[in-house]
């Protein structure tokens, strides 16, 4: 959604404050590998980018890394200004599939090494999510991982502003979930946000807008893990 506008000053139209919060005890490394070896019966959310662009389609697959912590968190990016697609935008590691990549696993772990310096074998793999298909033409497949610490991270300052970690029980409370709604190509279009103030990699605080299709795909966790 590359229309000069301002993601942050986008009407709020709701919020998921009606929503229950997923359980304590599947927001732990344990009840994580319950809920996807015995995975329940849901339906993903279509918020977003899905139906708005008109590029041709790439396939594409990030990790959404759950960082093994005493309370878990999920590790996101903030991407460089320079560049061509989601410039400056909070994101999970990943990328493009290249033709070496037997599968999305694949793509999820190599595209993670590559940005951030993670290895694969740090990374417990749970299962994915149902795809994502952003304004930019990616069909995104979400790997969701475990990640043990300490976290040696060596992110590419090609791709990678900063890496940071937000808790994933605030991430999994829908009161946290804000609705937008923009009008462009003569219809309203819908995006999601989950804004959020913490620390950054230097140790200052400051905000964070998680939106887009990070929003949309963490949105997806909440509903598989609330099923």
């Amino acid at each position: 959604m590359n229309h000069g506008f301002v993601p942050e000053e986008m009407p709020v139209v709701e919020t998921g404050a009606d929503l229950a919060p997923v359980p304590l005890q599947r927001l732990t490394a344990q009840g994580l590998r319950e809920r996807f070896r015995t995975p329940p019966a849901w339906e993903p959310e279509r918020i977003g980018d899905v139906g708005f662009g008109t590029r041709e389609q790439t396939g594409a697959a990030v990790l959404i890394p759950l960082v093994t912590r005493e309370a878990l968190t999920v590790l996101l990016t903030r991407r460089t200004s320079h560049l061509k697609a989601h410039a400056g935008q909070i994101s999970f590691p990943g990328g493009r599939v290249e033709s070496e990549d037997p599968d999305a696993v694949a793509t999820a772990l190599r595209e993670t090494q590559e940005e951030v310096g993670l290895a694969p074998q740090q990374i417990e793999v749970l299962g994915h999510l149902p795809t994502y298909t952003t304004v930019t033409g990616f069909v995104v497949t979400p790997i969701v991982g475990l990640v043990a610490p300490p976290l040696a991270l060596t992110p590419d300052p090609f791709e990678v502003d900063e890496t940071f970690e937000v808790p994933l029980d605030f991430l999994m409370t829908p009161a946290h979930h804000r609705r937008h709604a923009m009008t462009a190509g003569g219809g309203r279009h819908d995006f999601l946000s989950m804004p959020w103030r913490g620390l950054g990699h230097a140790g200052e605080e400051r905000d964070y807008f998680i939106w887009g299709a990070t929003a949309a795909m963490l949105r997806n966790l909440y509903r598989f893990l609330a099923a």
